[in-house]
């Protein structure tokens, strides 16, 4: 059996029911597919045909990029290491850092190159220095869409020149888009610069909400004939963070407007909150049968919602835990759930876990310790 208890954060147990709000239709916009979510939460706030395979152009270079932070991240290279530039690197067609063959520029330039310029001979270049080859290279980007869940994403080259078979979906950009602004944050600030000088030649990000919104602070854009006009972006307002997507418009300037109409509206109509931190103490029960007489329980991982705005004094929080609880306990081990709801509807089930170990009581202990559930049981 569970026991529920009704409980409020101290975070909004304080303030007044709030009053209903009203959140018109989303924008509709010019453009193929989209989506727009919050990065925290991973919450969907507005889509459209998300799940609809296109041709991702430049955005492959998220990919590219990302691979070659875990690299770093796991010291297999170094942002000074020198890569000498091939001819295959050299010749690259589309958008370039302009580096030369057989020059060798560093791992860190070119990264730069990849990210601000959107340079084809860049990430030819860091293919090649990471696995060899950029075939090799294709294979492990494939292999980390695998791994990162998105299941409607290949990869056949790691400059997102036009290749039947080469495809992506908004949604698994936005999934990637959450990965790089997280996973490896100290290279994300790379993806706000306005402008790079490589070899004499200055170029500036071709992400217009960059010197539009100052909200905005990545990520990249994409352009071929076929794939229209991409751009993912990420903005940050008063603690939320929203992702956008929008692939297939039909000009530089409409990407950028396409998704600023989606940021605004998710900025303006909606709200994120940190509800519960990693291996927070949220509810704490008694201990059967254990050294210790009480067990502190939790969530496993840091819980984010998002909501209308000023729906925060609405929210309604449960506790459901296990009547009786024995040891020996193991840390993770589930023994309730915690639900957050509004107006009604469920936004969030967790499994309330034990937050540290307890250990068996000595005989003696648990004797008495069994007696008493005996008793208590014939009450019930």
């Amino acid at each position: 059996m569970r026991i529920l208890i009704a409980s409020s954060l101290l975070l909004i147990a304080q303030l007044s029911a709030a009053a209903p709000s009203i959140i018109p239709k989303p924008p509709s916009l010019a453009a193929t597919s989209y989506i727009l979510i919050d990065a925290n939460s991973g919450e969907v706030l507005v889509e459209k045909d998300a799940d609809r395979i296109l041709p991702p152009a430049s955005l492959t270079k998220m990919m590219t990029s990302f691979v070659v932070t875990e690299e770093l991240a796991y010291g297999n290279i170094q942002e000074e290491d020198g890569v000498r530039i091939s001819v295959k690197a050299w010749k690259a067609e589309g958008s370039r850092m302009f580096i030369q063959e057989g020059k060798t520029v560093a791992v860190g330039d070119l990264l730069k190159g990849v990210i601000i310029q959107s340079g084809n001979d860049a990430s030819i270049a860091l293919a090649e220095h990471v696995s060899g080859t950029e075939e090799a290279f294709v294979d492990v980007m494939n292999q980390y869409a695998a791994q990162l869940g998105m299941i409607n994403t290949h990869y056949n080259n790691a400059t997102g020149l036009p290749s039947k078979g080469h495809r992506s979906t908004a949604r698994d950009l936005s999934t990637l888009a959450n990965h790089i602004i997280y996973d490896h944050s100290e290279y994300y600030p790379l993806y706000k610069e306005k402008e790079f000088k490589y070899n004499n030649i200055s170029q500036k990000n071709r992400n217009l909400l960059l010197f539009w919104d100052p909200r905005v602070d990545g990520l990249k854009t994409g352009h071929t004939n076929e794939a229209g006009y991409c751009l993912v972006s990420s903005a940050q307002e008063n603690g939320m963070r929203l992702i956008s997507v929008v692939m297939g418009a039909r000009s530089e300037r409409g990407r950028a407007r396409e998704s600023q109409k989606l940021l605004t509206y998710g900025f303006r109509y909606f709200e994120s909150h940190k509800l519960f931190n990693q291996q927070e103490t949220l509810q704490s029960s008694q201990v059967w049968l254990g050294e210790a007489d009480n067990l502190d329980l939790g969530v496993n991982n840091g819980v984010y919602i998002t909501i209308p705005r000023g729906q925060k004094g609405n929210l309604k929080i449960e506790n459901s835990i296990d009547e009786v609880i024995k040891a020996p306990v193991n840390k993770g081990m589930e023994y309730g759930q915690i639900k957050v709801s509004l107006d009604g509807k469920v936004l969030m089930e967790k499994p309330l876990v034990a937050l540290e170990d307890v250990k068996e009581a000595g005989f003696l202990a648990r004797l008495w310790d069994y007696v008493v559930l005996f008793f208590l049981s014939l009450f019930r």
